[in-house]
């Protein structure tokens, strides 16, 4: 009897502990809910936001990135991997989302990258970001040639769907019609303002 009672006991709390996993698991891979009254941004739209880079002729990669959240901090990798391969040829800048504060030192400390931070919130809403981690691609002209995720995996790995490599080599090829994947502008990730989902 007492055996019986210990068994069930441990089932119930590895049932417990699997229900949690699950659940922590599933909501991930749920798309993040779309705000009320939210309005897609046109292609080409002009980003008129004042940005944290100099007069260039570079386009700019803009990251939008929430420290508090875990899929933004899954990114990190995918983020500096782009920075190398791109660096040079496209101002990278980085937009924090984040109701906690955080001084542009201790952003640039977490991604280990040397590029601009802002924390100018309207920078979302004008390229249509509602959750995090999300990239927009302006051209030379600061027109808003893509916006969406880095690829199809919560977590930013997957090197077959990489939307955001693809969107950077379309814009310096001067590919003036990028082909979107609907799967690109489905946002994954933390909702905005709370990292909630």
């Amino acid at each position: 009897m007492k055996q019986a009672f210990v068994t069930i006991w441990l089932v119930a709390i590895f049932g417990a502990i699997a229900s949690i996993f699950w659940y922590t698991d599933l909501r991930y891979q749920l798309p993040t809910p779309i705000p009320p009254n939210y309005k897609a941004p046109v292609i080409g739209k002009l980003i008129t936001e004042s940005l944290p880079v100099k007069t260039s002729q570079k386009p700019i990669m803009l990251h939008f990135f929430n420290p508090k959240c875990a899929c933004s901090r899954f990114n990190i990798a995918a983020v500096k991997k782009l920075y190398r391969r791109y660096g040079s040829r496209v101002d990278f800048v980085v937009v924090v989302l984040s109701n906690e504060p955080y001084t542009a030192a201790q952003i640039q400390q977490i991604l280990g990258l040397s590029v601009p931070v802002t924390f100018n919130k309207a920078i979302a809403a004008d390229c249509g970001v509602y959750s995090t981690p999300q990239v927009a691609l302006l051209n030379w002209s600061r027109k808003l040639y893509y916006y969406g995720n880095y690829n199809r995996s919560r977590y930013c790995t997957d090197e077959k769907t990489n939307y955001a490599a693809d969107a950077i080599a379309g814009l310096l090829s001067k590919n003036a019609r990028l082909f979107i994947n609907p799967l690109a502008l489905k946002a994954y990730g933390c909702s905005l303002p709370t990292c909630g989902k």
